[in-house]
């Protein structure tokens, strides 16, 4: 019941923040307990309900631990091993060209024998901030350095490919061509769930909800 106050509390939070509040509201839970059980014979305190309660108290009620890789250099960076390489592109997600720090990432991945899934996480972030013909060289390079993984590789940068194109051809038109542009992705999408691409990463490329997906994969 804590642990439900406190959601529920979070809950009114968003809504006060989604209504256009800068500040979040002091929210204060107050349960009315009528129960058999006499008197109320929980704890009061949702950081109770961890299996290390103390050690939650302390974590909650501090500030949160930041790693702020913006000022980490790029050195450094280079000896975090399996993380390195989605650190660095982290830290320089922002600049206008990429292309210098392609080679580097590349290499990163390859010291460090990335598994699927964090080379997966790599080129869904870089979809996710970076620019699409950023996101696309990006791919196209690190499928000519992994051949193995070539074929998976060069089936997301051809989906990124076509969807741009698909946007050219449907910018400026009218409304009408949303529901063809609609079925396009619907198409790309059974395509790369069909070659066992993950579903986070497909839903990130062709900006289809999960819903969607779902009704695709029935």
């Amino acid at each position: 019941m804590a642990f439900r106050l406190m959601r529920y509390a979070v809950a009114v939070m968003q809504r006060h923040l989604d209504a256009g509040h800068r500040h979040l509201p002091l929210v204060i839970p107050l349960l009315f307990y009528h129960g058999k059980q006499r008197p109320w014979p929980f704890s009061m305190r949702w950081t109770a309900l961890f299996s290390e309660p103390d050690l939650a108290a302390r974590l909650y009620s501090a500030p949160f631990p930041l790693v702020d890789v913006t000022v980490i250099a790029d050195s450094e960076i280079a000896r975090h091993r399996s993380m390195a390489a989605l650190t660095l592109l982290q830290k320089h997600i922002r600049q206008r060209d990429l292309t210098g720090l392609f080679e580097r990432l590349v290499t990163l991945m390859l010291q460090h024998s990335l598994t699927r899934k964090q080379r997966l996480a790599l080129i869904n972030y870089i979809i996710q901030a970076g620019e699409a013909p950023q996101a696309v060289r990006f791919i196209e390079q690190l499928a000519q350095r992994m051949p193995q993984q070539k074929e998976e590789l060069m089936t997301i940068a051809e989906q990124l490919r076509q969807i741009g194109r698909e946007e050219g051809l449907n910018e400026g038109r009218d409304k009408g061509r949303h529901e063809g542009q609609r079925e396009a992705r619907l198409a790309i999408a059974r395509n790369m769930l069909a070659r066992g691409i993950d579903p986070t990463l497909v839903q990130e490329v062709t900006g289809l909800t999960a819903a969607d997906l779902r009704q695709i994969r029935r």
